[in-house]
């Protein structure tokens, strides 16, 4: 599958789930900008059959190399993210994985139960970053339990396979061409923004500054009834150049840490 026909795939997925987003990318464009995609990120367990290895694939064989890994300790999550080589300009994958094993016995086995409820030859498809959630339909108890030990933990058992955000790059806009602007023109929209770690996550100095909207929340049908809860969420993105006048194209572990957040529970 071509780069193109990947993530038009992805991005009618996202914005099916989350009509939102496309209302905050529809905000953007009534304004003339070109909305150009940063990153997009996925989220699974670090079980063999679903891991980092097997989520890669389709991006590997798109031309995507590895470029970077990183640890968040407090969330006990490994990551690595990927980019196309000499195309800074492509949009650039970040995975991220569960260490099912730091957590306690009984959130390994609700998840475990989860990931054996199927058979193994579902994991094996090459389109698994599509499905979603495979499991069929999730317990509402189950959900919150997990949230109890890891918001991250709880959002994977109900969605699985999607692309959790899509990431506006700051450095395509001409009229919104600072974090500070962005931030202003989605609170004027309406939109609930992310403040854990602060509203903008980074420093010019780090050559990286993020933002996101928290995620929207969606209707999901789960055994004990139908509950609303957030699905996905928009982030954005501006890069600084480093003293070679190169643009950094890396992430920043304690910004993503905060990030991460934009799927938690939240009251309206």
């Amino acid at each position: 599958m071509t780069r193109e026909l990947l993530f038009e795939k992805l991005w009618k997925n996202y914005t099916d789930q989350n009509p939102s987003v496309q209302k905050v990318y529809n905000s953007f464009t009534e304004l003339n900008e070109t909305v150009l995609n940063d990153h997009i990120a996925f989220r699974t367990f670090n079980d063999p059959r679903m891991n980092i290895s097997v989520l890669e694939k389709p991006f590997l064989e798109a031309g995507y190399v590895e470029k970077g890994q990183y640890n968040f300790e407090a969330k006990k999550l490994f990551a690595k993210h990927y980019e196309v080589p000499g195309k800074p300009e492509e949009p650039k994958v970040f995975i991220s994985q569960l260490l099912v094993e730091e957590f306690s016995e009984e959130l390994q086995k609700l998840i475990k139960e989860r990931i054996n409820s199927i058979n193994n030859i579902t994991y094996q498809n090459k389109d698994l970053i599509f499905k979603g959630n495979v499991w069929g339909k999730p317990s509402y108890t189950v959900y919150n339990r997990l949230r109890e030990e890891s918001e991250y933990a709880a959002w994977l058992y109900v969605y699985g396979f999607c692309s959790n955000h899509f990431t506006v790059s700051i450095n395509s806009l001409k009229t919104l061409n600072s974090i500070e602007k962005v931030n202003q023109h989605l609170k004027d929209k309406g939109f609930k923004m992310n403040t854990s770690g602060g509203e903008i996550k980074g420093t010019k100095e780090e050559l990286l500054q993020q933002s996101s909207i928290m995620a929207e929340k969606v209707q999901i049908e789960f055994t004990e009834g139908t509950y609303e809860i957030p699905a996905c969420y928009y982030e954005f993105a501006i890069r600084y150049e480093d003293k070679t006048g190169k643009l950094y194209n890396g992430f920043i572990a304690k910004s993503a840490d905060k990030i991460f957040e934009s799927t938690n529970f939240y009251k309206k």
